[in-house]
């Protein structure tokens, strides 16, 4: 059989099995870099496989918990705000920024606090827009990087390790960061704002949005992330925003992700979570939608403040999951013709 009968026959047989077989997607990962791929598995008729890739995810369960395995690690003592183990963390949070092109907001890194004793830092870098005239509104992307430190001993345990909170925002966050950082794939500017001191009373984001605003900063959005360590519970969304009702935020964030992933809880208006976390001081400087993303529910995790914040209570897949459905959200919003989320009359 000539070379070009060969490639015909295979091509039919290809074809059979793509009319006659059936598809279904499936996740995988890469011996190599440990990415999580989908791709779509062929079955053919004769039981045969072809797995087919069709686009990469950006992070995986690996480096999620890479990442997260070196934050709420013993070593860094809780990242308590002025405390060697957060001094640490910030170094870590710099070289990701570095590694992975994402350039100082001020002359260095670090934002120090002008409210708090001790020496502590607010860590903030930042992504140009691609765009001459959207390049000069500004996407804030946050979460804070503290935690409360060592406490009362529990079975001889007495450094909380703040995995939830809040070690798996800010990995959100510099997950976010190295997709931008690699692809530059925005038209506003992006701040990726690592907050210290929250834990003591939202005190690196007040510092922060209090400055930014009496330097005329135009600031489009704060989108602030907080405890996304483990799923909601019989939830139809995969996330929740506080202030839920306050914007359109959640409308434009699912149409950008293409599904029911942002939700509304009761519970997060009837404890008040939009005024407890970081986006707070930027929406009460600013008045614009300014909102965190959660998945604590009140139901499904049992260690707030307490020294069972551990790793191994997080599950790595969902936060994955979670960040990778994130990036077209985040990317649809930046690069918006107009800016689309507004305050709610």
């Amino acid at each position: 059989m000539s070379d070009t009968m060969n490639y015909l026959f295979a091509l039919g047989c290809f074809l059979v099995l793509l009319t006659c077989g059936s598809t279904k997607r499936v996740q995988t990962a890469s011996e190599t870099d440990g990415m999580s791929r989908e791709v779509s598995q062929l079955d053919g008729p004769d039981g045969l496989k072809a797995e087919i890739p069709i686009e990469p995810l950006f992070t995986s369960a690996r480096q999620v918990e890479s990442i997260m395995n070196y934050l709420a690690s013993d070593e860094l003592k809780g990242r308590d705000t002025g405390s060697e183990g957060i001094e640490l963390a910030a170094q870590y949070l710099e070289k990701h920024f570095t590694e992975n092109d994402v350039s100082p907001y001020y002359e260095t890194y670090r934002d120090t606090l002008s409210n708090f004793k001790k020496p502590a830092y607010n860590i903030v870098g930042m992504i140009e827009g691609s765009d001459l005239v959207l390049k000069e509104e500004y996407i804030i992307i946050g979460a804070h990087y503290d935690h409360i430190g060592t406490i009362r001993p529990e079975n001889g345990d007495y450094i909380a390790n703040g995995a939830n909170d809040n070690a798996s925002g800010t990995t959100a966050v510099m997950e976010l960061a190295r997709y931008f950082g690699k692809n530059k794939s925005n038209k506003r500017s992006l701040i990726f704002a690592l907050f210290s001191a929250e834990e003591k009373g939202l005190l690196g984001s007040r510092h922060m949005a209090k400055n930014m605003k009496e330097a005329n900063f135009n600031l489009y959005v704060m989108l602030n992330f907080e405890m996304l360590g483990v799923p909601l519970r019989s939830k139809k969304y995969e996330l929740y925003i506080t202030g839920y009702n306050k914007s359109n935020l959640a409308e434009i964030a699912n149409d950008h992700a293409g599904e029911h992933l942002i939700g509304y809880l009761p519970t997060a208006q009837k404890y008040g979570l939009f005024q407890r976390s970081d986006n707070y001081d930027f929406y009460k400087e600013f008045g614009v939608p300014s909102h965190t993303f959660c998945t604590f529910d009140f139901t499904n995790f049992e260690f707030y403040h307490k020294v069972n914040d551990e790793v191994d209570e997080m599950d790595f897949e969902h936060m994955a999951r979670v960040i990778n459905k994130m990036i077209p959200v985040v990317e649809g919003i930046a690069n918006a013709p107009t800016q689309e989320i507004k305050m709610n009359n």
